[in-house]
């Protein structure tokens, strides 16, 4: 009998979700726009501030998980746990939680991954350091080669272990996220 999801080891779930790296793909961008629509259906409007698309299938051009990074950025004193119930119903599931930020997940399956598959981050304003990489990304095309590079000398060695996948690049990203808010201040503080 298959266990379900919430039944597996971490040690299962990284086996049957291996990190998983593909050349760009122009649809990701429609599978988010898709996406918002849904969000901004059944997220009320005074809790949201912002919505966007991250990760680096949010960047044109480079290697990636062929997963949708969303950011949900809602008021600066929103309660998180209000938006939950209504995220939940559209088939997200809720993998970690913090009174600053919820983590979701849609696309998984007791079979693996589906067509589909999101990643939302639920944030207060202005947790958003993910915009400034993304588009220091988006416009110096060598940076993303370099981050492209990164991630694919880190994908076999991390396959079954995304934690240590995340980890290898934080520095990395660190850095970048540093100089792209020096490369773009206050773009996103209102």
């Amino acid at each position: 009998m298959q266990k379900n999801l919430s039944e597996m080891s971490l040690e299962e779930l990284w086996h049957l979700f291996p990190v998983t790296l593909t050349e760009h793909k122009a649809y990701w961008a429609n599978w988010y726009t898709k996406e918002a629509e849904l969000l901004k259906d059944i997220l009320p409007d005074s809790q949201v501030a912002r919505i966007c698309h991250i990760g680096s299938t949010a960047v044109t051009g480079i290697w990636a998980k062929p997963i949708i990074d969303i950011l949900v950025e809602t008021a600066e004193h929103s309660d998180l746990s209000l938006l939950k119930a209504p995220l939940e119903s559209a088939g997200y599931l809720c993998m970690s939680e913090s009174p600053e930020r919820i983590s979701f997940n849609k696309g998984y399956t007791e079979n693996g991954f589906a067509e589909r598959v999101f990643h939302l981050h639920l944030r207060r304003f202005p947790d958003h350091d993910e915009l400034y990489f993304r588009d220091y990304l988006n416009t110096h095309p060598d940076a993303a080669q370099e981050y492209e590079r990164l991630k694919l000398a880190l994908w076999k060695p991390y396959e079954h272990d995304r934690d240590g996948y995340t980890r290898a690049k934080t520095e990395f990203v660190k850095e970048l996220t540093i100089k792209a808010k020096e490369a773009f201040p206050g773009r996103y503080e209102k």
